[in-house]
């Protein structure tokens, strides 16, 4: 039965007068060395109940997981995939586009120097040393004939079992050692997906309206939980193409953002239970704000 946490979090009316401070720290991260402290946990997965659905967890995952190339405007990540993977995130977004029988990864008109198999390839051998894991991926077709992806990710993974391509919700259980994909528009393979941000909701010309953005979303992902959908949000954001805010760069947001976003999630602990946010994909994230994101489960 699912449980609603409407009356544990503050109104958004008030957060959004909450200050909370901005700053960098192991929350923010633009080192592309990975360093972990010998007690980290890597399989953080293997502390979920089998019989919990995906839709009943907080999951850290990433936004444009592969933009690591194309300059300020264009780089939202620092870490290579397989690092994103052993820090703790477990959800990624891809941007793929098809050109003859081949899909590459993409960041706009930024080749981000893998393909779709390559990034398949990796992750499966994540999950082959962290059988407990399960990595949820978010394929966005860039194709003029967009329709192609859909098609040609059918083709590259066939019947393989180590694939979730159902649209029903599974538990931990059944997913351990796997790929989830989730599906919206366009691409029709996994579960269903709900993205709280808006058309041009990545647009930032405050950092401050966006930490109000990203309350708003957080509230809207706490309802709708634990359905037959994943709820995703993001806390990513860029200037570019806007006015006021023409120079924050992906870093520069995510380097305001995610100390604040830290503290924000932070104030949930105490709660029991304490609220599910669903996916929460970041640009630049650090450890710190991983675990922080996994310790709410």
């Amino acid at each position: 039965m699912k449980t609603s946490h409407k009356n544990l979090l503050f109104p958004y009316t008030v957060l959004s007068l909450m200050i909370l401070c901005h700053g960098k720290d192991l929350f923010f991260n633009d080192n592309r060395n990975l360093v972990l402290p010998g007690s980290y946990n890597i399989p953080w997965m293997a502390g979920i109940e089998d019989f919990r659905d995906l839709s009943l967890l907080t999951i850290p995952g990433t936004h444009d997981s592969m933009a690591l190339h194309g300059g300020p405007e264009a780089e939202c990540q620092v870490l290579s995939l397989k690092d994103q993977l052993r820090a703790g995130v477990r959800y990624l977004d891809l941007k793929v586009f098809a050109l003859g029988n081949t899909m590459y990864v993409m960041h706009g008109i930024m080749y981000q120097h893998s393909t779709f198999k390559e990034v398949l390839d990796t992750v499966q051998a994540f999950l082959s040393e962290f059988k407990t894991e399960a990595v949820i991926i978010r394929v966005k077709p860039e194709s003029f004939e967009k329709d192609s992806v859909n098609q040609m990710v059918q083709s590259l993974i066939g019947n393989d079992k180590h694939f979730w391509v159902s649209s029903g919700m599974p538990n931990m259980g059944q997913v351990r050692g796997k790929i989830v994909f989730v599906q919206k528009s366009t691409f029709t393979l996994g579960i269903p997906l709900i993205d709280t941000e808006g058309k041009d909701g990545n647009k930032v010309d405050h950092i401050k309206d966006k930490d109000n953005a990203i309350i708003k979303h957080l509230n809207q992902a706490a309802e709708a939980f634990g359905g037959d959908n994943i709820v995703l949000t993001y806390s990513s954001g860029t200037g570019f193409g806007t006015f006021w805010g023409m120079f924050l760069t992906p870093k520069r947001v995510a380097e305001k953002v995610n100390p604040w976003l830290n503290r924000y999630l932070r104030q949930f602990y105490p709660n029991h239970p304490r609220p599910c946010f669903g996916v929460i994909a970041m640009d630049f994230p650090g450890i710190d704000l991983i675990q922080t994101v996994i310790n709410l489960n």
